[in-house]
């Protein structure tokens, strides 16, 4: 047996499977590592790791459906860890599908990769087209507290939205060996996130956003979509810049309790 299937043969797995419907739940299925609480009568749904966080090989992912007429906020229990791989990659895939005149918000906490590590993220969303839907993926480079160098790591983020079946969004950050430090890309940052808004009907205040957001990212507004890319040089600057945002973005609906600085 070579090294690296005696590495998979120890991996973590995990998979949730949540559809739900205006008068709640309709199905849930949890397997290996990956748990889902809900509170009752909160319309929140929080994503646990029980493995403790990822290594290189793990595959985890999520299937959320949100039926019509329905509201819900997710969000996951705190922070994800990301260690040192000895292999492949960390593999998470989450696939989404949210229907008519239906809001869900993705908010999980951010995603830490400490040297050496390894991250294959992928977030699959399919609209209907009176559909409001909210996402963030925060990532963090390194424990900036612990004095900690990014030397080594591989970093792959891609979302995929569509709209009644029509690709509205693709984008793909990839970062292989090195973390890139030009003043075009990280710098000296160690914190970034992406915030993601598509309602054609929403009535954001675009101004607001950017003050809330300040000189720590940018707005970009087209077609029904709004995108946030968001900077900072460590967690909790980028933490405080979220939650600015999402106190403009996520209105009427309240954050998770989990997300209070």
């Amino acid at each position: 047996m070579s090294s690296t299937a005696a590495l998979l043969k120890q991996r973590a797995h995990g998979h949730v499977k949540l559809h739900m419907k205006q008068s709640g739940v309709e199905h849930i299925r949890e397997v290996g590592s990956s748990k889902v609480r809900l509170p009752p009568g909160s319309g929140l749904a929080y994503l646990i790791n029980s493995a403790g966080g990822l290594a290189g090989g793990d595959e985890f992912s999520n299937e959320i459906v949100v039926g019509k007429n329905s509201a819900l906020t997710i969000t996951s229990q705190a922070a994800e860890r990301v260690y040192r791989s000895l292999g492949p990659p960390a593999s998470v895939v989450n696939n989404i599908k949210v229907e008519a005149e239906t809001s869900l918000c993705w908010l999980p906490h951010e995603t830490i990769l400490f040297d050496g590590a390894s991250l294959d993220r992928r977030i699959n969303i399919e609209l209907n087209a009176s559909a409001r839907f909210l996402g963030l993926e925060a990532t963090i480079f390194g424990r900036e507290a612990s004095g900690e160098n990014i030397n080594s790591i591989f970093f792959r983020e891609e979302w995929r939205i569509k709209l009644d079946g029509k690709l509205i969004h693709s984008d793909i950050i990839k970062f292989e060996t090195q973390l890139p430090n030009s003043r075009a890309t990280l710098e000296n940052n160690r914190a970034i996130a992406t915030l993601i808004l598509i309602n054609a009907k929403s009535n954001i205040d675009i101004e607001q956003l950017r003050a809330a957001i300040g000189e720590h990212g940018g707005v970009s507004v087209w077609n029904g979509k709004l995108v946030a890319r968001l900077i900072a040089k460590d967690g909790m600057i980028l933490k405080k810049a979220i939650v600015s945002a999402l106190s403009v973005l996520a209105s009427p609906a309240e954050l998770p309790k989990t997300w209070a600085l």
